[in-house]
């Protein structure tokens, strides 16, 4: 089957709720060797995506969002240890970076997978999870000295926090002592300009590529 046909899948799987179709398609995309990456950032992210754009628009409930994660979960399950062994033994010699979705946002599927992106890039990643308080961010850049940190922010109520953590870390001066990066649906380039973050990603395979490049010029 080709990929276009078992991303399309994979995203009805989300969008109906179906954990068991979504093991199914995850299953059949690791035995005939599809680009899996594609098949996350097009089928199980849009998918996503789409309830979450029904959820703030208060077309769907917080139990459909957890039914569909869950389906989408159940996915990844399957898929990323393959990711990783095709990505070979992981080399974490970028350094530690820490990421999380920001103080107020609870999702969390968009940064999962990039940090599974960003692992098996060669970063040692650090996951906070969800709903991460500013001051633990701060914290925990503190206490880990990572490279890099990366924000999450799915909804414009909770962008602006993104622009308070820019500027924490300055009162804390350690923001020249890292790069940071932003992402989620609503974040653009230019809000990453306006509030002085270092990179800007559109999705995974933007924030890998992005953010080896940003490393590797800053060492």
């Amino acid at each position: 089957m080709s990929l276009e046909s078992l991303t399309e899948e994979a995203k009805q799987a989300v969008l109906t709720y179906n954990l068991k179709k979504a093991v199914d398609v995850a299953q059949r995309a690791v035995s005939e060797g599809v680009d899996l990456v594609a098949l996350i950032q097009n089928g199980l992210t849009k998918g996503m995506a789409e309830i979450g754009a029904a959820f703030d628009a208060k077309k769907l409930y917080l139990p459909h969002v957890v039914s569909a994660a869950g389906a989408m979960n159940a996915a990844l399950n399957i898929l990323t240890p393959e990711l990783e062994r095709r990505g070979g033994k992981v080399d974490e010699g970028l350094g530690k970076f820490v990421i999380c979705s920001i103080e107020g946002d609870i999702h969390s599927i968009g940064k999962d997978i990039v940090a599974i992106m960003l692992k098996i890039a060669g970063f040692s990643v650090i996951n906070l999870g969800r709903d991460v308080p500013l001051t633990t961010i701060v914290q925990s850049c503190k206490n880990e000295k990572p490279v890099a940190v990366g924000t999450s922010a799915l909804m414009t109520s909770t962008m602006v926090n993104q622009k308070t953590l820019e500027e924490m870390l300055r009162k804390e001066g350690i923001r020249d002592k890292l790069l940071t990066n932003i992402g989620g649906a609503p974040v653009t380039q230019r809000w990453a300009d306006d509030i002085g973050a270092s990179v800007y990603s559109e999705n995974a395979s933007d924030a890998v590529a992005k953010m080896t490049a940003a490393v590797n010029k800053k060492r």
